[in-house]
């Protein structure tokens, strides 16, 4: 039996990389989700800055959920 290392070792990288990508980009959207806190007790609640992070978010959101669908469409194929 021979183990082609190269070939496994590129995707142990890819996979850390990809792997390490999303799950910053699914935080980023879990941040931008979150409540804020400190400030007065109307800020960020309405205003431009909240709404543009929650857009932020749900586009980090489907920015997951794209990677999630593209890995299982290359499963299934």
């Amino acid at each position: 039996m021979h183990i082609d290392w190269a070939a496994l070792g590129q995707v142990f990288g890819v996979s850390l990389v990809v792997t390490v990508g999303l799950v910053g980009i699914f935080t980023l959207g879990i941040m931008g989700t979150s409540p804020r806190t400190g400030g007065s007790a109307d800020s960020g609640a309405g205003t431009g800055a909240g709404a543009l992070a929650r857009s932020g978010a749900y586009a980090c959101f489907a920015l997951c959920a794209a990677a999630v669908g593209y890995g299982i469409y290359l499963i299934v194929a």
